[in-house]
């Protein structure tokens, strides 16, 4: 028999269902939802396993936070994004999170392969990825472009372009609980 999921991954799997909604319509991730997910998820371990619970939800606030952000201030995701991953780590702690990066990560990236093989992308592809190790290797020395997310939102060819990265999130959780069941 298949074990239900726990109630911190039924709501992560929610909210990110809906910022799925949301990132797909407009390419946005309302602070509507990512700020209440992120408290709830802080009041929901410290309320349900103390001290704790809390340092726990921390850890996995800072690790969502942290691993998103590096990927914010080199351009290529949005603060949306950074902060749903927040909420994630509030309600299921570092190790959970981590999984649910790692699981939303690849799919991502099988995302990016197939819209770059559906639209015949591949040059502009490896230029962007050029620019991006250049980026990397300068983050503490230059200013971050803050408009870059906002650019390619307004690209009228924006589709074929941005990952949801919510989606990918919705599918990363979902992914990693069936990977949690299997294991146990």
């Amino acid at each position: 028999m298949i074990q239900p999921p726990s109630i911190p991954t039924t709501v992560v799997t929610m909210a990110a269902l809906i910022a799925t909604i949301t990132d797909l319509r407009s390419f946005r991730v309302h602070n509507s939802l990512t700020l209440p997910l992120l408290v709830s998820g802080l009041i929901y371990q410290a309320a349900g396993y103390g001290e704790l619970g809390l340092w726990g939800s921390l850890a996995g606030v800072l690790t969502g936070f942290g691993i998103l952000m590096v990927f914010y201030l080199l351009g290529g995701m949005g603060a949306g994004d950074v902060k749903l991953m927040a909420g994630v780590g509030a309600w299921m702690g570092m190790p959970q999170t981590f999984q649910v990066f790692i699981a939303s990560s690849i799919l991502a990236g099988v995302y990016a392969i197939g819209l770059i093989l559906l639209t015949g992308t591949m040059l502009e592809a490896w230029i962007n990825l050029q620019r991006l190790w250049i980026r990397l290797a300068m983050l503490g020395q230059a200013p971050r472009n803050h408009d870059r997310i906002e650019v390619e939102v307004m690209r009228s060819d924006r589709r074929r372009r941005l990952i949801p990265f919510a989606a990918m999130v919705a599918l990363g959780t979902i992914a990693t609980w069936i990977w949690n069941v299997q294991v146990s």
